[in-house]
């Protein structure tokens, strides 16, 4: 008699696979170009078993969100709570770097998750950041210890926005001294230069297809660029939505263009506020923080939906923003010679985190105070 075949033993800790395998999907993928298919698989279970542990897409990226919030809040439960600014941000330091693919999770959970859901998830986060903000204000009586801590874990989380190969300790240590020099930096210091950066014009609308990019990103920031519909693009600008694919085959071709024109105005603004000057990192920054509150709508986008755009559209953003830090990076090595490339360019990518995380706090309100206070910041990220 054949004896059957032994049954496969289901892993205890299933349900937790399926949440790392689905935070690094949606960091890799976007929201919505990932799927419960492709989750399943990095599990190595049917899509069917998954759906036993979660009843959708929806709960599943609720689930890897909190996850998320929950191991930074257990990190800093583990300090003691008088303990050092330095071992507040170690320990958010190694928590994010450890969960560095699946850190994505979190830059698009505002726009994601329902308005319960949200009201949790930031109350989690609001305790990370109340908790570093007193360990600023004690060691570092300036003005602005929230705004501080904001941007300091925002230095920290920028690993998550980047695939920059560098050894973990490496990072850690390099991150971990940018975050503790962002918390020293006080915001109402003038950075040299804030005051003279010019950016392009935004291009008038004189085209259709000029007035469909126009008219796009503010779409795509209130609604949400799944929710946006071609027919509502083309009634923004008096066409019938058939009329949209004369000059776009879909909403991902307009966003991805509208990228490329953005991309295009910094270039630009960098080429012209680089001439002469005599702190090009310091232009470079007013520059920077310039063009993220300028194009704040679309940057919230692009963020969000732009790691899910088709492979084709996506590369040019890919090889403009390359292009752009590596800009940053030779001029950062010149002021700094003890880094090399890849620390560079962590550097610089911690930076853009300040950036994106101080101009949230200030609900990106565009004000020269604004400006100034974010470009000390980021100048404080590149610890100089």
């Amino acid at each position: 008699m054949t004896a059957e075949p032994a049954a496969a033993v289901r892993p205890r800790n299933r349900k937790q696979l399926i949440v790392e395998a689905g935070a690094t999907v949606f960091s890799e993928r976007g929201y919505h170009a990932a799927s419960m298919e492709e989750i399943a698989a990095g599990v190595g279970i049917t899509a069917a078993a998954l759906y036993r542990h979660f009843p959708n897409k929806y709960a599943l990226f609720a689930e890897c969100a909190n996850v998320t919030a929950d191991r930074l809040v257990a990190a800093l439960d583990d300090v003691p709570p008088d303990a050092a600014l330095a071992d507040l941000l170690a320990a958010v330091t190694r928590v994010t770097v450890a969960h560095r693919a699946a850190g994505g999770v979190y830059r698009w959970e505002a726009r994601y998750l329902d308005r319960a859901d949200r009201r949790l998830l930031k109350g989690k986060f609001a305790r990370v950041v109340g908790r570093v903000a007193d360990a600023v204000r004690r060691e570092h009586p300036l003005p602005g210890e929230h705004l501080r801590a904001v941007a300091a874990l925002g230095a920290i989380g920028s690993i998550t926005m980047h695939h920059n190969s560098i050894g973990r300790r490496r990072v850690e240590d390099l991150l971990r001294a940018s975050a503790l020099s962002v918390a020293a930096t006080d915001p109402t210091a003038a950075v040299a230069d804030v005051g003279l950066v010019e950016l392009p014009a935004r291009p008038v609308p004189r085209t259709r297809r000029s007035e469909i990019l126009a008219a796009a990103i503010p779409l795509f920031e209130r609604d949400g660029f799944a929710v946006v519909t071609n027919g509502m693009i083309a009634e923004a600008v008096g066409l019938v939505p058939s009329g949209l694919y004369r000059y776009f085959p879909g909403k991902a071709d307009i966003l991805a263009a509208a990228c490329l024109q953005a991309a295009d105005l910094l270039t630009q603004a960098v080429e012209h506020n680089l001439r002469g000057v005599t702190d090009p990192l310091a232009a470079l920054t007013a520059t920077y923080v310039a063009y993220s509150f300028e194009h704040s709508a679309l940057n919230s986008v692009a963020n969000a939906e732009v790691v899910g755009l088709p492979a084709g559209l996506r590369r040019p953003l890919v090889a403009a923003q390359r292009e752009h830090i590596a800009v940053w990076e030779e001029h950062l090595r010149e002021a700094r010679p003890d880094l090399d490339t890849r620390q560079a360019r962590v550097l610089v990518h911690a930076g853009f985190g300040v950036v994106v995380e101080a101009g949230r706090h200030l609900r990106w309100q565009d004000t020269p105070e604004h400006r100034a206070a974010v470009a000390a910041l980021f100048m404080g990220a590149l610890d100089l």
